[in-house]
């Protein structure tokens, strides 16, 4: 069974990790758009199929999994932070980043103490449930790796120069153990 500090570890820090990351992604996909000399609000209307969701929607599904993941196994669903869905540009979807991090950033590791027993549902789940750990592990995670990874291949299938270190992000890494 999962505790408080690891569902904390992945919904809170991990969660804002791979957003912070998508933000800087962003950053290059500006940076591309400014070299090549085009408005960098297209991409966000990109997509790597025509029935897949556009690098706008895939952010916005990504950000809304994180924050109603982490609303839904505190118990908190009430106070999650409602977005209108209408970003139009880079830095609107920057802003949406933004304020679903600090959203994160306001639950403590006490805040999942139930989590894992706890029983979430969905209007879409027609009355069925999962308990707290099933449905972190078996929606919220895929679901949100899905959507970030997506957005990410969108803005590298049109050309932006990013490649897995910007997916991973900065690695907490430390020094080799002294034998």
């Amino acid at each position: 069974m999962m505790h408080a500090p690891m569902i904390h570890a992945i919904v809170v820090t991990q969660f804002t990790k791979m957003l912070n990351n998508l933000g800087a992604i962003l950053g290059e996909a500006e940076k591309y758009a400014a070299e090549k000399k085009f408005d960098p609000a297209i991409l966000l209307q990109s997509r790597l199929s025509p029935d897949q969701f556009s690098l706008a929607q895939q952010i916005r599904t990504a950000c809304d999994t994180a924050k109603l993941g982490a609303a839904r196994l505190a118990g908190r669903e009430k106070d999650a932070p409602v977005h209108a869905d209408t970003e139009q540009t880079l830095a609107e979807i920057r802003a949406r980043l933004e304020s679903v991090t600090a959203y994160l950033k306001g639950f403590s590791p006490d805040a999942f103490a139930q989590s894992a027993e706890r029983r979430i549902t969905q209007p879409r789940w027609n009355g069925k449930s999962l308990s707290g750990q099933e449905f972190l592990v078996q929606h919220v995670l895929p679901n949100f790796y899905f959507h970030v990874t997506t957005a990410y291949a969108i803005l590298r299938h049109n050309g932006v120069g990013i490649g897995k270190r910007n997916f991973l992000g900065d690695m907490p890494y430390r020094e080799a153990a002294a034998a």
